[in-house]
C-alpha cells in the first residue's frame, strides 16, 4: 500500500484487472485520511462548487478556487495520484487559455494531471496538452458543465446515435493521449463495451460494474452531501447526522453549565500567585 500510484501502475492495474479507486477531495484532512486509506486516485472536482463552497452548481468555480483547494489536498498526500479537475471556462475559450490552466494545477496545484469534460470536440486541446508534458484524463458521458446542452443531468448513451458517439469519443480521446477516461451516467453495457475496446482505464460513475475503476464524491460517500445524492452513489457513512449531533450536544452542555468543567477542561493557578492578584 506505500507504492506510490503513477501513470504506468494505472494501466498495469487494468491489464491486470485490478480495481482502480478514486475519491474526490477538497481539503487537507481529507485527503489525508482518503490517501490513508489507501485509495488510487484523488480528484479536486470542481464539484467543490456545491459541496464545499455553498454554490447552487459547479459553474461559478474559478481557478484560483480550484488552485486553493488543489494546494491544500497536495498537502495531505503521499501516495495517491492527485488530479486537478479543470472548471467551467478554463479550457474552452482557446489552446492558449487551456495550457496555461493546466499548467496552474500543476506548477501552483502540486496536481499530477489535470482532467477535462468533452469527447472528440477536445482532442486537440487534450493532444496539446499532452505533448506539452501535462497528463490528462478525459471525462465523456454526462459531463455536468454542458448539463443545459444535454437537457439536464441524465444519463447518456441510450439510444444508438449517443451510444455510438460515446464510443467513437472514448476511441478518439484514447488516441488524443489521455490516460484514463471517466464515464459518466452510461448505461452498464455501453461502459462495459468501451472498457473493452480501449487500453486505459475506465473510471466509472454511474457506469455499472465492469468499468476499470469507480470514483465517487466523498461528501456522498461520507453522507456530508446536504442535498439528495444521485442514484449511483453509495453512502457508507452519515457524518452530517453525526455532526449536527455533536453541535446540539455541546449546545445543551454550554446552556446547562456541563461543559467545561473545572476538573477536566481548566487550567489550575497556585493559591498564592491568585492571594497576590487579590
Amino acid at each position: 500500500m506505500d507504492e506510490k500510484i503513477t501513470i504506468p501502475k494505472l494501466r498495469a492495474m487494468k491489464e491486470a484487472r485490478e480495481k482502480i479507486t478514486m475519491l474526490t477531495a477538497y481539503d487537507w484532512p481529507t485527503a489525508l485520511l482518503l490517501d490513508r486509506a489507501g485509495i488510487e486516485i484523488l480528484l479536486v472536482g470542481d464539484s467543490v462548487g456545491n459541496n464545499i463552497l455553498g454554490y447552487a452548481d459547479t459553474m461559478p468555480v474559478t481557478m484560483d478556487e480550484m488552485i486553493h483547494h488543489t494546494k491544500a489536498v497536495r498537502r495531505g498526500i503521499k501516495r495517491a495520484l492527485l488530479v486537478g479537475d479543470m472548471p467551467f471556462l478554463s479550457y474552452q475559450i482557446s489552446a492558449e487559455q487551456a495550457l496555461a490552466n493546466a499548467g496552474r494545477f500543476l506548477k501552483e496545484g502540486g496536481a499530477e494531471a489535470v482532467k477535462l469534460e468533452g469527447g472528440a470536440e477536445m482532442a486537440d486541446i487534450i493532444s496539446l496538452l499532452v505533448r506539452r508534458g501535462i497528463p490528462v484524463m478525459g471525462h465523456i458521458g454526462l459531463t455536468p458543465q454542458r448539463a443545459a446542452q444535454l437537457g439536464g443531468l441524465k444519463v447518456q448513451g441510450r439510444d444508438e446515435e449517443t451510444a455510438q458517439k460515446l464510443l467513437h469519443d472514448a476511441k478518439i480521446l484514447e488516441e488524443a493521449g489521455v490516460f484514463s477516461l471517466v464515464l459518466e451516467a452510461v448505461p452498464w453495457a455501453l461502459a462495459k463495451l468501451i472498457t473493452e475496446r480501449v487500453k486505459i482505464p475506465t473510471i466509472g460513475i454511474g457506469a455499472g460494474p465492469y468499468c476499470d475503476g469507480q470514483v465517487l464524491v466523498v461528501t456522498d460517500m461520507i453522507g456530508l452531501s446536504l442535498g439528495i445524492s444521485p442514484k449511483f452513489s453509495k453512502r457508507y457513512a452519515h457524518v452530517a447526522e453525526e455532526i449536527e449531533r455533536a453541535a446540539k450536544e455541546f449546545l445543551h452542555d454550554v446552556k446547562s453549565g456541563r461543559f467545561p468543567t473545572i476538573e477536566e477542561h481548566s487550567f489550575k493557578i497556585s493559591e498564592e500567585v491568585l492571594q497576590k492578584l487579590q
